[in-house]
């Protein structure tokens, strides 16, 4: 009988788990991280953000940090006075929550200012899933009669 319970959850597992839209993890400025002179919005111009997507943002420990930002403080690289927003771990994860734009900033020295460490993306409506093409399907079926087969197997 446990056997039985174990091939039904095995089914479900491998029948849901390929449909669920999985989110994306971006590594702000790849393999440069999070630094002075690069060009983020470069970077980030052929990417599609969506709600439920994480910012990565790498770098050194006490030489930058990450700030949210409104579009006044990205334009003008100003250090809002709550430092509520301020992130400064060297390995921060943002999760995108919402749909819009949002700024980031580095507010060390002039970084923001002089480097140009900074970063603004639009985040888009969470992403749908995408509709399974008929290789998908015909393997989907494949599987579904096999599980079927397993699990109606009269077991002694």
């Amino acid at each position: 009988m446990a056997s039985n319970n174990l091939f039904v959850l095995l089914a479900v597992v491998l029948v849901v788990l390929p449909t669920v839209a999985m989110a994306t993890d971006y590594l702000v400025g790849d393999s440069s991280g999070w630094t002075v002179s690069f060009d983020y919005q470069n970077w980030a111009k052929d990417k599609v953000f969506h709600v439920g997507d994480s910012l990565v943002f790498n770098y050194t420990k006490g030489i930058h940090n990450v700030i949210k930002v409104d579009g006044a403080g990205f334009a003008n690289c100003t250090i809002p006075s709550d430092n509520s927003n301020v992130l400064e771990s060297g390995h921060d994860v943002i999760t995108l929550a919402a749909p819009g734009k949002k700024w980031y900033i580095c507010g060390k020295q002039r970084h923001c200012l002089d480097g140009g460490q900074k970063l603004v993306i639009n985040v888009e409506a969470a992403a749908p899933a995408p509709a399974p093409n008929s290789a998908y399907r015909i393997v989907t079926s494949a599987f579904q009669v096999l599980m079927a087969a397993i699990l109606l197997y009269p077991y002694d």
